[in-house]
């Protein structure tokens, strides 16, 4: 199954060279190029990609607000390209519900694995931005529950959901999370979609945010 790619960037040489780098890409497909944020809204919902590979900074509509009508609308995974002094850009994004985080120095072979990831429903942060990027944003006051979703802290979760969402809210993978509890990578996929469904989050991005906002995990100084 091939993955369609909807790119938004209003830099034409960013969007022709991840153009071609996808049309090469073994299971990656173009699915079109939008320049501005209200034309990836239109294109997105025209087009019904897989992900949509979102700038942040363009002109009119930037990527926050079509990230959240994106997600909102057409549901495709929205994968943001930021840089790493873009943290207010990128603390928008976040609870716009984008489902990954990159940097736009990132060699093109890590931008295509991180499309492949998203694609997958998982989430992914570059790792120059994880740290900063979460304790960073778990410090800062939510703005409430939003409609249909579940209020934290009182997470009502076993003893073990809950040692598997402080390891993923340290930023471990499945196989990692495997290894430190000594149970398999299967049991552990299991035990994130039901914390998935339990917490009413959309992905692996949001687990991280709630286990640092119920005080699982604790920023570093």
């Amino acid at each position: 199954m091939t993955v369609r790619v909807l790119l938004a960037d209003d830099q034409p040489l960013i969007r022709a060279a991840l153009q071609m780098v996808i049309a090469d890409a073994p299971g990656l497909g173009m699915a079109g190029e939008a320049g501005t944020g209200a034309e990836a809204v239109r294109m997105a919902e025209e087009l019904g990609p897989d992900v949509v590979v979102m700038d942040i900074r363009m002109p009119g509509m930037d990527g926050i607000e079509a990230t959240r009508l994106i997600t909102e609308g057409c549901g495709a995974q929205v994968l943001v390209l930021t840089t790493f002094d873009d943290d207010e850009y990128v603390y928008g994004a976040l609870r716009a519900g984008a489902s990954g985080f990159l940097v736009k120095d990132m060699a093109l072979d890590d931008i295509l694995a991180a499309i492949r990831v998203v694609a997958a429903g998982e989430a992914l942060i570059a790792p120059r931005v994880t740290r900063r990027l979460i304790e960073e944003f778990a410090g800062r006051p939510a703005p409430g529950p939003r409609p249909g979703t579940r209020t934290r802290p009182g997470l009502g979760l076993t003893e073990r959901e809950a040692e598997v969402l402080t390891l993923v809210g340290r930023g471990l993978s499945n196989a990692e999370i495997a290894a430190e509890l000594f149970i398999s990578a299967a049991t552990v996929k299991t035990y994130v979609t039901r914390l998935l469904a339990k917490l009413g989050a959309r992905d692996r991005v949001r687990l991280v945010i709630i286990a640092y906002e119920a005080g699982l995990v604790t920023p570093a100084p």
